[in-house]
């Protein structure tokens, strides 16, 4: 099987949650190969067309497999291959996205959506799965915060609070995480950015709490990691988040306001770990090996011409 896989390269990278899996799927036998999209809005992907018809020309792929609505729209322009596109969050929680993810589902042989709650939301759709992004327990497990910390450089004995990503990223929602972090003493709010992975495993396992403030998400890949490595976390009531971290010890859902979420990580603070987390992503059949067989399912399905459930 010959698929190719639409995405992004706006960041000079290609996100995690969709390489992982396809390192996985090419291991198992499956011929992958990317295009790469740089171009910002609709125009700027739209402008690839001839650049990915000449791609599929030349490759023959059986499938192409798009992440984002804007890629699997760019993708449907071409009739010759069956497009999956899976949705992961902005390309339907941004109202001004939604149009044309109605569209790219409804052209799309079938659509993948990373959580129940985004797929509800996107109320005229094609046939479609619910796979969330896994996790690779291989590089997301529990280490000694001390020795975890010693290999970054931090320092041993500060209160950190890790923050879900980048502090320009405007969906992270930074200005809420500072001020909740700045009316408690002594504690340092860590930006996620410019980290390699295994990079950021030993970030997850050298802070204190781990901080999602985000204004809306899909099925938030930073929490399913730092319940991988056990962490205490702290997160609004975004995606997927309360069913993931559901009667997980030391984790706590926040109102959008800094002072419950100050008054949370305050608690989160109490416990050293989050003790089962890790067993709550293994029992939600999250392991990067398990969405990648399903992944897989949906090829297949699509091949076979029937409609996935």
């Amino acid at each position: 099987m010959n698929v190719l896989v639409v995405c992004s390269y706006n960041n000079h990278q290609i996100s995690p949650f969709i390489a992982e899996p396809v390192e996985l799927m090419i291991r198992s036998g499956i011929s992958i190969r990317y295009f790469l999209i740089q171009g910002k809005g609709i125009r700027g992907y739209i402008k690839n067309r001839v650049l990915l018809k000449k791609e599929i020309m030349e490759y023959n792929p059986d499938i192409v497999h798009a992440h984002y609505g804007f890629s699997g729209l760019l993708a449907n322009l071409q009739r010759k291959v069956p497009v999956i596109t899976t949705f992961h969050g902005s390309d339907i929680n941004l109202i001004t996205n939604r149009p044309f993810s109605v569209l790219t589902s409804l052209l799309s042989k079938s659509s993948i959506f990373i959580s129940q709650k985004l797929s509800r939301k996107l109320i005229i759709k094609g046939r479609s799965a619910i796979i969330p992004s896994g996790v690779d327990l291989d590089l997301f497990f529990p280490v000694d915060k001390v020795e975890s910390r010693k290999q970054l450089g931090l320092p041993i004995h500060e209160k950190l609070v890790l923050f879900a990503g980048s502090f320009d990223n405007r969906i992270k929602n930074y200005p809420l995480a500072k001020a909740a972090t700045d009316s408690l003493n002594n504690v340092r709010l860590i930006e996620m950015k410019g980290y390699k992975r295994k990079e950021v495993a030993l970030l997850m396992n050298a802070c204190d709490v781990a901080l999602l403030t985000s204004i809306h998400e899909g099925s938030p890949q930073f929490i399913k990691e730092a319940l991988a490595c056990n962490r205490p976390i702290v997160s609004t009531d975004v995606g997927d988040v309360r069913i993931l971290m559901e009667n997980v010890e030391g984790c706590f859902i926040a109102k959008p306001d800094s002072v419950d979420i100050a008054g949370k990580i305050s608690q989160a603070m109490h416990f050293e770990n989050a003790p089962n987390g890790r067993q709550r992503i293994i029992d939600l059949g999250l392991e990067l090996n398990t969405i990648a067989a399903k992944i897989i399912d949906v090829y297949h399905s699509v091949l076979r011409g029937s409609s996935c459930q």
